[in-house]
């Protein structure tokens, strides 16, 4: 299984495979969550561990202030089960 380590408290969880970032970071699952820049991330490591980038989520991120190459959105992000995965929480509503 992938081990999710969430900085910076440096919290690891399980990750199973399908599961999104938000409802790993804090439970709450997509379908219940509208998506904002408040589910902003870095992905530090592990980016090949996690779904490919969809155009939806590639124009919300064009859109934010500080996006880089290591941004995603935690609602649309979900894990593969490939490699274990690092991210850096920049806030959550």
């Amino acid at each position: 299984m992938t081990t999710l380590t969430i900085m910076p408290a440096g919290k690891t969880v399980d990750a199973p495979e399908g599961v999104s970032l938000l409802k790993l970071i804090n439970g709450v699952d997509p379908a219940e969550h509208t998506c904002s820049d408040a589910c902003h991330l870095f992905v530090l490591e592990g980016r090949k561990g996690l779904s490919k980038i969809t155009a939806e989520e590639n124009g919300k991120l064009d859109m934010i202030v500080g996006a880089s190459s290591k941004s995603r959105y935690a609602c649309m992000a979900t894990i593969l089960g490939t490699e274990d995965v690092t991210v850096e929480v920049l806030t959550f509503v």
